[in-house]
Order: C-alpha cells, then sequence, then structure tokens
C-alpha cells in the first residue's frame, strides 16, 4: 500500500506575497509509491475543507499507479465563505507542492501534472494556462461561459492559450455544464497550440458527493472505467 503523510512546506519564493497558509507556508497530504520506482508527480486540486476518505482514497490510487501525489490544503486560510480558491491563493499552493516535490524527488516541471474536479477542476484549468506543466485533468469543470468568481476566467477563454496539454471529462445531464457549453468549449480548445481534448459522456462520469471516479469504480460502470483509463492515459502519454 501507498505511504501517507502530511507535510507543512513553505510557499514558492516567486508567490510569497500570496496569503496562503500561516507564517508563509501551506499543508500538504501526500502519497509516495511504496517499493517502485516514482514516475513522476501530480498535484491534487479538491474543493474539499477537510481530507476525507475519497481525496485520501484518489491519492492513493495515484501513488499506487507508480506517482507521487500530493495535494494542497487550499482552503487553509481561506474564508469560510469562499466557493473556490483562484488566482494568486491558488498559484501559491501549486508553485510550493511543485517546489517541494522536486526537492524531495527531483522532479522537474514536466514530469508534474495537475488533477481537480468541479470548482477545481476549474483550477485545473487555470494552472495549464499559467504554468508549463507536463499535463492537467479536469472533471466536471465548472465556470464554462460565466466565471466562477473575479478570479477565475471563463474556460472557453483560458483554454485557447493553454501552455499544458489538458483533457476535460463532461457528463450531458450536468446542469452546471449543459452540452452546449460543452461543445463550445470543445471548440475553444481545439485552437489552443498544445494538445487539447474535451470528452462527453452521456451521463454524469463524476458527482460532487462522490469525488473520484478513479479511487474505486465500479466494474461494471464502462463509463466510469472509460474515464478512469482516460485519465490515467493522459498522464501516461504525456508526463515523460
Amino acid at each position: 500500500m501507498p505511504g501517507t503523510f502530511t507535510v507543512n512546506v513553505p510557499l514558492h519564493p516567486e508567490s510569497a506575497e500570496a496569503a496562503v497558509g500561516d507564517a508563509g507556508r501551506i499543508p500538504l497530504t501526500v502519497a509516495e509509491p511504496d517499493g517502485r520506482p516514482v514516475r513522476g508527480g501530480i498535484v491534487v486540486l479538491h474543493e474539499s475543507r477537510a481530507f476525507g476518505d475519497a481525496v485520501q482514497d484518489l491519492l492513493g490510487s495515484l501513488a499506487a499507479e507508480g506517482w507521487v501525489a500530493v495535494a494542497p490544503d487550499l482552503f487553509h486560510s481561506a474564508s469560510p465563505t469562499d466557493d473556490g480558491v483562484y488566482g494568486d491563493d491558488l498559484f501559491a499552493a501549486f508553485d510550493a507542492a511543485c517546489a517541494w516535490v522536486a526537492d524531495r524527488y527531483g522532479i522537474e516541471a514536466d514530469r508534474v501534472g495537475v488533477l481537480g474536479f468541479d470548482n477545481a477542476g476549474t483550477g485545473a484549468v487555470t494552472v495549464a494556462v499559467h504554468r508549463p506543466v507536463g499535463a492537467a485533468v479536469s472533471v466536471a469543470a465548472r465556470g464554462v461561459l460565466e466565471p466562477l468568481s473575479p478570479d477565475a476566467p471563463r474556460l472557453v477563454d483560458a483554454v485557447r492559450s493553454l501552455r499544458s496539454p489538458w483533457l476535460g471529462l463532461y457528463g450531458d445531464d450536468d446542469a452546471d455544464s449543459p452540452p452546449d457549453h460543452v461543445e463550445q468549449l470543445r471548440d475553444a480548445a481545439a485552437g489552443a497550440e498544445v494538445a487539447a481534448l474535451v470528452v462527453s459522456y452521456p451521463r454524469l462520469v463524476h458527482r460532487r458527493s462522490e469525488p473520484s471516479i478513479i479511487a474505486e469504480p465500479n466494474p461494471e460502470d464502462e463509463t466510469v472505467l472509460d474515464a478512469q483509463e482516460r485519465v490515467f492515459e493522459w498522464f501516461d502519454g504525456n508526463l515523460r
């Protein structure tokens, strides 16, 4: 089984002015492969204020595939009314995670991926626009046509400026991202200068009450299994 632990790490020097964490530090929850070579790192963005079983299982599943999986506590210093963490605070948290992974494991940016669900999936797109990471995956990312906050972009605008390969997964019955919005996103992503793929499924591949399609997929659910396979293949094919 992968080993899991928590560590408080300093903010990345380039993001030192951002107000994340106490005294310039932020907690990371880490799952590392047990007894096998490290393939790279995946930063998991999440919208949970507490690290429950779903987030822990997700990190463990990624580590079982050979990735060092790290989840910064995005809400460590956020106010109770914040719906998500974007802008400078998001970049500070992400940079801190990447700096720690590079220092501990020697993993450079082109072998680091970012994965996010729902609002945090929007954060993953934002990272892929502003940071040259190896790959990014968003599941049910919101804010396709209307920004989620003043610090969050409209996704149809953001994907045109992607710096990193990006995979977006959606369900046709997701009221937050209806099919016509997703189709506009797909058209916009086609103009990106890097690989970008938007995949739609007839029903949701992820529900907010079930934050992972990766940790424990139903072996009889072909949709979920296909989505899980796409996520792993995206990271496998781009984090080299």
